[in-house]
Parts: C-alpha cells; structure tokens; sequence
C-alpha cells in the first residue's frame, strides 16, 4: 500500500509542476526555468524542516516565497529574449541550480544519524511526516488538499480576467499592449 501511496504523492508533485508550466504557457512563453524554481523551494522546506525543525506549513510559505522571489529576480533579465534563447537562457538556469544543489553538503548530527543534503547522494533523511506522527495516507491527504487547491486557482485564473490576459499576451503580444496590456507585468 505504501508503494502506491508514494506514487501517488508523486503524481501529486508533478502535476503542480505541470500547473506552474500550464500558466506560462498561456502567455506564449517556453520557460524551464520551472525545474529550477521547484528544486529551490524543495530544499528550502526541506532544509527549514529538517535541520532548523521548522513546522510544514511555515516552511512551505517561505520555500514559496522564496522561489518566487527568485522568479523575480531571474524573470526581468529573461524578457529580454525570446523563443529558443529563452529556452536556452532558463535551462542555464535550471542547470546552475542543479550544479548548486548537486555540490551542496551541508550534514549535522541529530539523534546519532548525519541528515542534510550530501551533494551528489542528494538529501537524505527526510522524515518529518513519520517523525511527527503523520501516516503515509494522511501524508497524501495533506498534499492531495494542496494540489487541489492549486487547481482551483488555476481554474478560477484561467476563467477570470487574468486568464484572457494571460492567453491575449499569448495569442498577439502586439494586440495586447495595444489594448493596454503591460506585457512586462504580466510575463514576470
């Protein structure tokens, strides 16, 4: 049972990535940069749960936050270029993160084991699910709920204004600055 519930937490993960592509997408953009983005605010909450002892919730708001801040930060030099070098601009980016991580050994001894992230052997030792008392079943509760709610708000976002934004910058980037459209907020 444990096998299939893995799985599906899985699916789960992946298909929020595949929402944060679904997004930029619309807009006309081949970004991935989302690998990378996904991998920051991975070892962010894994890094404030497991070595600081951070609860889940106010380390996935900060792994948040903190991605998308970087996003930020990465998305204003990326409007500069389109089509295959902006391919070419966000994979760098994701490879540099993966490099990053890849060479990142930061261990510490708690209860006589090493946990933290070790380089190439990736971050070991995560359990804060079982250490804290969860099942693997209320585990996939937890992360189906946030899944389903980042649905919900791709829906409402794909059915509102600023999904006809999003599909307007896509469809004719000249059609819709003409209309008023600040290309620039909306791509970043």
């Amino acid at each position: 049972m444990d096998f299939y519930l893995n799985l599906i937490n899985t699916i789960g993960i992946h298909t929020m990535l595949g929402l944060s592509a679904y997004l930029l997408l619309q807009t006309g953009q081949l970004s991935l940069a989302q690998a990378g983005f996904f991998a920051v605010g991975s070892y962010t909450a894994a890094i404030l749960t497991v070595i600081f002892q951070w609860n889940i919730f106010p380390a996935v708001l900060a792994a948040m936050f903190l991605a998308g801040f970087l996003a930020f930060l990465v998305g204003f030099p990326a409007l500069r270029v389109k089509g295959l070098m902006l391919v070419v601009a966000t994979i760098a980016f994701s490879e540099f993160v993966r490099m990053f991580f890849y060479n990142l050994k930061w261990r510490v001894t708690r209860n006589g084991e090493e946990i933290g992230p070790d380089g190439t052997m990736g971050f070991a030792e995560i359990r804060y699910f079982s250490d804290n008392g969860w099942s693997n079943l209320e585990v996939t509760f937890f992360l189906w709920t946030f899944v389903i709610i980042v649905m919900g708000i791709v829906w409402w976002s794909d059915n509102s204004r600023s999904g006809a934004v999003l599909r307007a910058v896509g469809e004719d980037e000249l059609a819709a600055s003409s209309v008023g459209i600040n290309l620039t907020v909306v791509k970043v």
